[in-house]
């Protein structure tokens, strides 16, 4: 079971939409919303600030590509942040659920995250 977390920021406006259809395409399973996040970051030679929601969104490792695909294509950013950090351990009955939620079959039940 290799199961992965992505970070990436969005407008607040725009999360819980992108969070929506990433579970409705199964490319996730779960999308934890952490809103308040102020990002300072260099673009087109200048420092910007923006206020945003950091996504954290659990996949399974063999699904990161169509997600990646997936967030390129619904992102508003032209450049958006798309960081995927590799699960080393976990609760297997969690990564299980991960794995079986991200590949577009039957969800196997909820999960408290």
């Amino acid at each position: 079971m290799a199961a992965l977390i992505v970070f990436t920021t969005v407008p607040a406006e725009q999360a819980q939409r992108l969070a929506t259809a990433l579970l409705e395409q199964h490319l996730v399973a779960c999308v934890n919303v952490l809103p308040g996040v102020r990002s300072l970051y260099h673009w087109e030679g200048r420092i910007e600030s923006t206020e945003e929601s950091l996504l954290l969104l659990k996949c399974s490792n063999d699904g990161y590509p169509q997600l990646q695909s997936a967030l390129q294509a619904l992102h508003p950013y032209e450049v958006p942040e798309i960081i995927a950090v590799p699960i080393s351990a976990g609760l297997p009955a969690y990564l299980n659920w991960v794995e079986q939620n991200c590949r577009g079959g039957e969800p196997i039940g909820a999960a408290s995250v």
